[in-house]
C-alpha cells in the first residue's frame, strides 16, 4: 500500500519541490496551499502524514499542529514541521504543539526523506 503525504505550504512551488522529492520514492502526495481547508482535505485524501510548513497566513502550523493534535478525529496522523523557523525555542515550540518531527528549510532530499521514512 503506498503512503500518501499532505504537503500544506502556502507556496506553492514549495508543494511542487517536496513532491518532486517525495514522489519518485513511492509516496504520492496532495498539495494544499490553503491552511484554512487542512480538516476537510484530510477526511477527503486520508494521507499517512502531513508536512507542514509554519509560516502561513491565516493559521500558522504552530496552530494548526496545535489543534489536529487535539483532535480525536487527527491525533494519530504525525506532523512533520517543514519550515524556516529554525532556533531551539521553535524546535521547543513545535514539539509542546505536538510535532511529530521537524525539518528546517532549506533542507536537503535526504533529511526530509529521512523524516518521512520514520512514520510511513
Amino acid at each position: 500500500m503506498q503512503k500518501k503525504v499532505l504537503i500544506v505550504d502556502d507556496s506553492p512551488a514549495q508543494v511542487k519541490l517536496i513532491q518532486g522529492l517525495l514522489e519518485p520514492e513511492g509516496y504520492p502526495s496532495v498539495g494544499l496551499n490553503d491552511p484554512r481547508r487542512i480538516e476537510e482535505t484530510i477526511t477527503a485524501e486520508r494521507p499517512c502524514m502531513i508536512l507542514l510548513d509554519v509560516v502561513m497566513p491565516e493559521r500558522n502550523g504552530f496552530q494548526i499542529c496545535r489543534e489536529l493534535k487535539s483532535s480525536t478525529e487527527f491525533n494519530a496522523i504525525p506532523v512533520i514541521l517543514v519550515t524556516s523557523k529554525d532556533t531551539v525555542s521553535d524546535r521547543y515550540w513545535g514539539e509542546q504543539q505536538g510535532a511529530d518531527g521537524y525539518v528546517t528549510k532549506p533542507f536537503t532530499r535526504e533529511e526530509l526523506l529521512r523524516a518521512v521514512r520514520r512514520f510511513a
